[in-house]
């Protein structure tokens, strides 16, 4: 395997190297943000995202793209085409979540560098305009934001989601991006006219593709996703004096609403998913019966209808199991996300991109958020994934096959050259 410096030069890309090619450039980029955990902490509008952003900008330039920043540090490098006023998009998010790993966001980025430089030395110019960007931020693990760097580009983010908010630290999310050297978007101008596509690449992030044997994953829809917050109120009392059938144990309770919901979301199978992520008992000691529990429930779908239905049925569950508790229970629905459909066309094309060039790949849906899911309901929209290892990511076991990341970016090459040059 070519190690990072080799992979830095700019020979000619050829469909063979891809491995070393990829590999190599995601452990260069990594180099921003490597902290002594052993993973990546690359978070918005910091010293290491600065660093890693201008160190993109400068390779897009050394193979020929026109790379320039819009007002908020989101990065483009542009192969120009026939027809400017007309771009296909690609490419997906720089910032990592604290100590993430090497993949998560930038494969989509240097997948999309590699697959343009590999067009441009193959076919040269394009009908319509090739472009790559580097997304400022989608994690949202800085500043309590997500998809800052989407948002702006479609022209959903506003100044007010953001002035007010600060980091962990107590800096001012605006005092950190005009010292990074950048600043608000004129939101008196639309959103871009030229977008007829965006095609991101990433991890999957989960064990499908790993377990099925495949290399490529073309994502025909992005969950939906509901999040509730349950709280139950019983009666604390002496754990030695309370006989069992005087309690108003709300732990008893939870436990007994959790097993029915999970068991419930088991028996309606794939792809309704539920999980209950956190739990609380107070006042959590060991010889007093439990007044209170706390549970959060997160549900996801590709049908809205689906999650709805669900949502209702966990309801009902939740009464009755309240009802014959003898505790008060309230569910806070604080979470409500439709799920996002891709575009079919562009799902069709590539489909037939990857049966073309003999791709092992499985046609499925993504269980996370992406910055494809900001995009779709405004441009045409399409994602494609390659297998994670165990499913890990956000850590700094996060692993891809080199050989899988290279059958990526063939499928994005693919996919690019039947939309940007047909």
């Amino acid at each position: 395997m070519n190690t990072v410096a080799d992979a830095t030069t700019n020979k000619v890309t050829k469909l063979e190297t891809l491995p070393e090619e990829t590999i190599g450039r995601l452990e260069w980029l990594g180099q921003f943000g490597k902290d002594s955990a052993g993973g990546v902490s690359r978070l918005l509008y910091t010293k290491e995202w600065v660093e890693a952003q201008h160190a993109l900008k400068g390779w897009m330039e050394e193979i020929g793209l026109k790379a320039q920043f819009d007002e908020i540090g989101n990065l483009y490098g542009t192969l120009t085409g026939k027809n400017s006023n007309e771009t296909i998009l690609t490419g997906s998010h720089v910032d990592s979540v604290k100590n993430g790993g090497l993949y998560d966001g930038p494969y989509g980025i240097i997948a999309g560098i590699l697959a343009i430089k590999y067009l441009k030395e193959t076919y040269g110019e394009p009908l319509r305009n090739v472009e790559v960007v580097s997304m400022a931020e989608e994690e949202g693990s800085r500043f309590p934001y997500a998809f800052w760097g989407s948002k702006n580009i479609v022209g959903l983010a506003k100044r007010e989601d953001v002035e007010n908010i600060k980091d962990f630290e107590g800096i001012p999310f605006v005092k950190a991006m005009k010292e990074s050297g950048f600043d608000f978007r004129d939101e008196t101008k639309g959103p871009r006219k030229d977008l007829k596509a965006f095609v991101e690449i990433h991890i999957e992030q989960g064990s499908v593709l790993e377990t099925e044997k495949k290399s490529v994953g073309v994502v025909h829809s992005i969950v939906g996703q509901r999040r509730f917050t349950v709280e139950i109120n019983g009666q604390a009392n002496h754990a030695g004096t309370t006989p069992m059938g005087y309690r108003k144990d709300a732990v008893f309770a939870a436990s007994q609403m959790i097993f029915e919901i999970i068991s419930k979301a088991k028996e309606a199978g794939d792809p309704l998913v539920a999980t209950v992520g956190k739990i609380e008992a107070l006042p959590n000691i060991v010889n007093v019966v439990p007044g209170k529990a706390i549970f959060t429930l997160d549900v996801r779908h590709t049908d809205k209808q689906a999650i709805v239905d669900f949502s209702e049925q966990l309801t009902a569950i939740i009464n009755e199991v309240s009802k014959a508790h003898d505790v008060e229970t309230s569910i806070d629905m604080w979470m409500d996300a439709d799920p996002v459909p891709m575009d079919a066309e562009i799902v069709d094309v590539i489909e037939q991109q990857c049966n073309a060039a003999g791709l092992n790949y499985k046609l499925m849906h993504s269980g996370a958020g992406h910055d494809s899911q900001i995009f779709a309901p405004v441009v045409p929209t399409a994602m494609l994934f390659v297998p994670s290892l165990k499913g890990i990511s956000h850590n700094p076991a996060e692993f891809t096959e080199p050989t899988d990341l290279a059958e990526g970016v063939k499928a994005l090459i693919g996919a690019l050259y039947e939309l940007a040059y047909k």
